[in-house]
């Protein structure tokens, strides 16, 4: 009887070996050959799964994007209850900085893409689709919900402040890459700024 095979599984295990080339190497060197030599399998295989080195970049960068999901997801079930406004943008910007293994590969990988997408309009496109440009969307909507809840004051303009978070994270995540900041320093600095932003604990947490 033939082996079953799975194909999302052979997807990934070729987009993980560009995500390993991209980190180290930068994206230019993920040839379809590169590639091939780096998963172990054959360059009639990769052009199999991804008939064009495009499509092959683009597919790695939004499983890459997939990934940084499931470890935000993990993070909230980590939490043990429900999150609320402020659990959601900490963990939200904390998920954007690279303060493991994993995410250092995540944030090295994402800096390669960016730097590609520079000068090639196809890369730029997949860019735009990263779940991190709808960062500033998630944040305002979690700040309101905590002006709503009374945890955040009226007078934080949640738009604005998004953005700024954003920029932040972005900013430390760079910096933790070419050596400027450490992670933890890091770390502070983002919680410096969500306390500041929720200055007052949830109401579910007050009293206890």
């Amino acid at each position: 009887m033939p082996k079953r095979v799975d194909h999302e599984l052979r997807r990934r295990q070729i987009a993980e070996a560009v995500w390993r080339i991209a980190a180290s190497r930068g994206l230019p060197a993920a040839t379809l050959r590169e590639v091939a030599a780096e998963a172990a399998v054959s360059m009639r295989l990769v052009q199999y799964y991804f008939t064009t080195k495009e499509r092959m970049l683009i597919y790695a960068f939004e499983y890459g994007a997939e990934a940084a999901g499931e470890r935000m997801r993990a993070r909230f079930t980590a939490l043990g209850r429900a999150p609320g406004p402020v659990d959601v943008v900490r963990i939200c910007l904390l998920e954007l900085l690279p303060t493991d293994d994993d995410s250092l590969l995540l944030a090295r990988v994402h800096a390669a893409y960016y730097a590609a997408a520079l000068t090639d309009p196809a890369l730029a496109g997949a860019d735009a689709r990263n779940p991190q440009h709808q960062l500033e969307s998630v944040l305002a909507t979690q700040l309101r919900a905590g002006q709503a809840a009374g945890d955040v004051p009226g007078g934080v303009d949640p738009a604005f402040e998004a953005g700024g978070l954003a920029a932040l994270a972005a900013g430390l995540s760079s910096s933790i890459l070419v050596g400027a900041r450490s992670p933890d320093d890091a770390v502070a600095l983002i919680d410096y700024h969500v306390r500041r932003l929720f200055p007052t604990p949830p109401r579910s947490r007050r009293g206890r």
